[in-house]
Order: C-alpha cells, then structure tokens, then sequence
C-alpha cells in the first residue's frame, strides 16, 4: 500500500480529531473539574458510543477476527459475560460512585479502609493501565510501522515516539470533555470501517446477503457453545464468568472507563450509558468475529497461510505474490487504516487521561475542591500551579506509555489479545477483592502494610497456581476465571487480617 495514502488518511483523521478537540477546550475556564469529569454535562448517549470505541481498541480490532480459526466464535461466550458484568456496574459500583462525589474511584478505599489501600488500589490500577495500554498500543504501531513507518524509513522508536506525541496533543488540554466527543468520532469512523470491510471482501467473494449469513453459519468456525470439556479454556462457564468479572474490573473499577461514566449529568443518566454500552457490545463482537471467517476463508481462496494477529493486516495491505496486485481493492486498505487508527487512539487517549488523574488524586492529592479551586475562577496562581502539575504529570504518562510500548515490541509474542486479559487477571484481582470485600462486609482491616502484602501475594499465588493447575487437578487448565480467583485470594486475605485486628 502507497506509504503516502496512508498518511493522508491518518492527517485527515487527524484533522477532524483536532478540531474537535479545539470545540471542547475553546472556553477559556477550564479548570480540574472539566478535565477530570466533563463538568458532569456529557450526554449519556454521547458517553456509550464513545466507550465501545475505548473498549475495542486495536488489539480486538486485529486479534479478535485472528482468534477464530483458533478459538472458533466461542468468544461471544465470554461477551455474554461482559453484559451481565455491565448491569453489575450499572446497578452496584456506579450508585456508590455518584453517592461519594468521586473523581478518582480509588478514592473509596481510602473512606473504606484508609492511606495504604487507597495508594494500594491506585498503584495497582497504575500498573494495570500502563501495561494493558502498552499491549494494545503495540499491536497498532507495529502494523503502522508496517504500512507506513518502514516505507518511509522511521524507525519503530521514532514512529512509536509520533503515536504518542499525537496521543498528548489532543488530550492534554480538555481531559475527558475533550475524549467523550473525540472518542465518539472516532468509535463512528471504527464502526463504519468495519461494516465497509464487510460488505468489501464480501463482495471479493462475490457473496450477497443471503450469502454471507449462510457461508458464516455453515463454517466450522462458527461454533458458539462449549459445554462438554471443563478443561477446555473454551468451556461456557470459564469464559462466561471470567467475562462478567473481567467487566467488573476492566470497565467497573478502571478508573479510565469510570471517569467517561462519572462525567454524565446524573446516576440515572451513568447507569443508561452503562446498559446501552453493554447491550451495543454483542453485536459489535458479532461483527469482529464473522469478519474473522470471512478473512480464514478468503485466504484459502488466494492461497494466503497467514493467521492470528497476522491475518487481518496483511489482507487488507498486502500483495498478492502470485498476481503482483493487492489482494483486496484500494478502499479496502484505506478502511482498514482508518478503523485501526481510530480504534487505537481512542484506548490511549483515554488510557493517559485516566493515568494523569489517578495521580493526580490519588497520590498528588490535587481533588477538584482543593482550596476553592473547582471553578478556578479565583486565584490564577493557584490555577497555574495545578494546571502546570497536571501539564508535566501528562507529559510524563505519555512518555512512559511510550516506554511501555517499546519494551514490549522487544519481549511480545503470541497473541495480544490474549496479552491484553492475561495483564487483567493478574493485576485488577486485588482491586476486585478489595471494592467487594469492602463493599459487601462491614469487617475493619487494620490499614498497614497489611493490605498491600494481601494485594502483592495474590497475584504470585495465582502464578504458581496457573503453573501447576494441570498438575495438580487432573488436566483442569486455568483461563480467564484466573481473574475471579485472584480477587477471591485477596478478599481472603482481608478477611485473614479482619481477625487478626478483631
């Protein structure tokens, strides 16, 4: 594909981003507020469409049509999962936010069990970010660097030094006023690629409507249900409760995808968000997952062996060795692009928004409130001082992620996908164990060092317990459900030191 195309495409984008991001931010009061929770005036709808964008990112973007020769459609297993954790989130974790005022969610544990959890709590969502980000940034800059960056001679470092460059220009001004509207144009622009991919190779396999529902239904891969092998990672049960709890987590107590729902004008309002967003996520899924077959059978056509994280980029991209012409036509590399680009800097930009204002609040201490300074209409110097913090802390995220990215270009492989929920299980079980032991006991736990040598050792006792778990239990391997047994080990944990202090 023409390097020149693909960087029109992306400046096009660009542009339309920018100039979203300079509406949000025009007014000349922006304060902490704005940035850390929209001023509480995003419309709810607005805030749905924009999240499906953040959830999606580039690693379900390319991985998830890759995982289907592998793991057939038993994906949508786990996605059932995911709707039933949004009505959790909906109807029990955003009532206790909205009620506290929040502007960082791990702020509760601080009101709940005092300083150690709560820094606990925001370390563990630091790490949970930096690292879940990092994955999902890398598989979109190595496909950038393989579309664009590597024909015009840059460097991954340099290349993935732009993305992030990118990322910070048009996030670090408005927050999550800004992300609510950009993430929205840019989830639209994902959405539409998919659907253009769709209909295009459709019509490569020269398949109509009817066509297509039958060539997909009738496919070895669509397989759904896994009910007959507990030991299977496919199996129903391991993937619907691992999905429901991976919700919890990824979306319930992340404060990246809480701050978009805390920016909604009412509970009432958060809580619609949160069930339309679940709701719209199946059929999105769906769509990933029969473009997935589509993508399997239209390699065997040209004679293509590529798989995994492989397969999507280089039919869209690439060039058929037998015929010297692309594999698909040039709309088709161009949808491609664009859904990729649009997919990926929704998740960072949000990611780094989330990041700048956990530490911010949690560890910096710098709250909306602070001295008057809600409105910052008062004193300039004190508007200066935090707006400056927070102007060096935002820097210094989107150089670290950048790190992160890099760091994991040199150790990655398999797939990132599966990358992306094996991050999740280790790092936001302890925030699991503590919202609800917290939230569903009344039992104090002495607020030492206690608590985070709980939330450390969980993590390493699922370690060594997805090492040895076939050992050890006649064959049974550990999948996703590795995220409910971390955060079980924690609230145990809790519950060990809740009597010793009693």
């Amino acid at each position: 594909m023409n390097p020149y195309i693909v960087l029109g495409v992306i400046a096009l984008y660009f542009l339309m981003v920018f100039g979203v991001s300079w509406w949000t931010t025009r007014r000349r009061d922006r304060d902490t507020e704005t940035f850390y929770r929209g001023d509480r005036k995003s419309p709810w709808w607005v805030v749905a469409i924009a999240m499906i964008g953040t959830s999606i990112s580039g690693v379900t973007y390319v991985s998830v049509p890759g995982m289907v020769e592998a793991k057939q459609m038993s994906y949508i297993q786990m996605v059932l999962g995911f709707v039933c954790g949004y009505f959790a989130v909906a109807y029990i974790l955003l009532p206790l936010y909205y009620r506290l005022g929040l502007s960082s969610i791990y702020v509760y544990l601080e009101q709940r069990y005092g300083r150690y959890a709560h820094k606990t709590g925001a370390a563990f969502f630091l790490l949970s970010k930096y690292l879940g980000c990092a994955v999902r940034m890398y598989l979109t800059a190595v496909v950038l660097q393989l579309v664009l960056f590597d024909q015009l001679g840059v460097p991954f470092g340099l290349s993935v030094a732009c993305i992030m460059l990118i990322v910070w220009l048009y996030s670090f001004r408005g927050g999550v006023k800004t992300l609510v509207w950009t993430d929205l144009l840019q989830t639209l622009c994902l959405l539409s690629a998919m659907i253009g991919f769709v209909i295009c190779i459709s019509s490569a396999m020269g398949l109509d409507f009817t066509g297509l529902c039958s060539t997909i239904s009738d496919s070895p891969m669509s397989r759904v249900w896994f009910f007959d092998d507990a030991n299977d990672t496919r199996y129903f049960w391991k993937q619907f409760l691992g999905g429901m709890f991976t919700t919890i987590a990824m979306t319930g107590l992340d404060q990246d995808m809480m701050q978009k729902n805390l920016s909604c004008k009412s509970l009432k309002e958060a809580q619609k968000n949160m069930v339309s967003y679940g709701f719209g996520f199946l059929p999105v899924n769906i769509i990933f997952l029969s473009l997935g077959i589509l993508l399997y059978m239209y390699a065997r056509e040209v004679g293509v062996d590529k798989s995994g994280d492989e397969l999507f980029p280089y039919l869209a991209t690439g060039i058929n060795p037998t015929t010297g012409q692309p594999f698909l036509p040039l709309i088709v590399s161009v949808l491609f692009v664009l859904g990729l680009v649009a997919a990926a800097f929704s998740s960072a930009g949000s990611a780094v928004t989330a990041l700048t204002t956990a530490i911010m609040v949690d560890f910096l201490r710098k709250t909306p409130n602070e001295e008057g300074e809600g409105s910052l209409k008062g004193s300039r110097g004190l508007r200066g001082s935090i707006e400056g913090k927070r102007f060096r802390v935002h820097i210094i995220n989107s150089i670290m992620m950048g790190f992160m990215i890099y760091l994991f270009h040199l150790l990655s492989s398999g797939s990132v996908i599966n990358a992306v929920y094996v991050v999740a299980s280790y790092t936001y079980g302890p925030l699991i164990g503590l919202f609800f032991f917290g939230m569903f006991t009344r039992r104090k736990v002495n607020d030492g060092w206690w608590i985070p040598a709980i939330c450390i050792a969980s993590p390493l006792l699922c370690w060594i317990l997805d090492q040895h778990s076939e050992a050890w239990f006649n064959g049974y391997k550990i999948g996703y459900e590795m995220l409910l047994i971390n955060g079980a080990l924690t609230a145990i944990g809790l519950l060990a030191a809740s009597l010793r202090k009693n």
